[in-house]
């Protein structure tokens, strides 16, 4: 495990910042209290995530996970010894974070290991709730959720959000031999797996991701329609990150889903200025 920094906040911190994540910018405009919980809270997020991207050994991927098991059932028994773990504990009794949530998200981490192919959506969407729905739910609550509803609103949101990250990440993803679009939905629009792993590109490949594009449109309105009136200022950093994701599917969409061979993505300063725009217009 990694030696912590100067103290768990900065090494939280640190790990935040140094992710270029659209949801850090969202961060900055909350409490500081809530700040931290967040940025604690997205923190483990990326430690357990990066075990699954940056370990080539699937049995050391596999270890670490499961020390990160061990170190969650410690961390809520009082003893955490990771700095992301003795970050977020002082805060997650507030916030109503749960050990099963960050279970959730170890358990999504860990079928990365095992599974890189996804029959239909609804398997898919299994996945995306442990690796995003949850994410979305413990967010809602440090964020300040107030009506139940909120609830499906985030899982839903967190849905979207990952459906994003996909379209983003398909050759990404294929280098690492991992494709998250579902088989039926391959077959459906004649693209071939080998294809995707080649990085070829066709009239099918665009048509079938415009299609998982529309989804991803789709599932991000629904999500704002269930958002109850009176939660909607205090979920306002996940409308700023829906305002960021959705404006970098459409740059993906503009690009006629170019990306096999590249990342395409915002400039830091673009998603700054989407967040600060929210947050200055008041359109929650």
């Amino acid at each position: 495990m990694p030696a912590p920094a100067s103290s768990p906040q900065a090494y939280v911190q640190q790990k935040a910042a140094a992710s270029g994540s659209s949801f850090y910018y969202a961060f900055l405009f909350l409490p500081p209290e809530r700040r931290a919980a967040i940025t604690a809270f997205y923190a483990f997020c990326r430690e357990v995530d990066d075990v699954v991207d940056e370990v080539s050994d699937p049995g050391v991927a596999a270890t670490k996970l499961a020390w990160w098991q061990t170190e969650v059932a410690r961390a809520f028994e009082g003893q955490p010894t990771h700095p992301v773990m003795q970050a977020l504990m002082p805060l997650a009794p507030k916030f109503g974070i749960e050990a099963r949530q960050l279970l959730a998200v170890i358990e999504g981490c860990q079928m990365d290991l095992t599974q890189t192919r996804y029959l239909d959506f609804a398997a898919l969407e299994k996945y995306c709730h442990l690796v995003a729905g949850v994410v979305g739910e413990v967010s809602a609550r440090i964020f300040g959720q107030s009506a139940p509803q909120t609830t499906d609103y985030a899982r839903k949101l967190g849905l979207a959000f990952q459906l994003t990250n996909i379209i983003r990440d398909v050759g990404e993803d294929a280098r690492r031999d991992r494709i998250y679009l579902p088989v039926n939905e391959l077959q459906q629009f004649d693209v071939k797996a080998h294809e995707i792993l080649k990085g070829v590109y066709s009239e099918r490949f665009e048509a079938l991701m415009r299609f998982q594009a529309e989804r991803a449109q789709r599932l991000y309105d629904e999500a704002l329609a269930l958002l109850p009136p009176q939660d909607r200022r205090s979920q306002k950093p996940g409308l700023m990150m829906a305002s960021i994701y959705r404006t970098l599917l459409h740059e993906i969409e503009r690009d006629r889903f170019h990306v096999l061979h590249q990342r395409i993505a915002l400039t830091p300063l673009r998603k700054l200025w989407l967040a600060w725009k929210m947050q200055a217009l008041g359109i929650f």
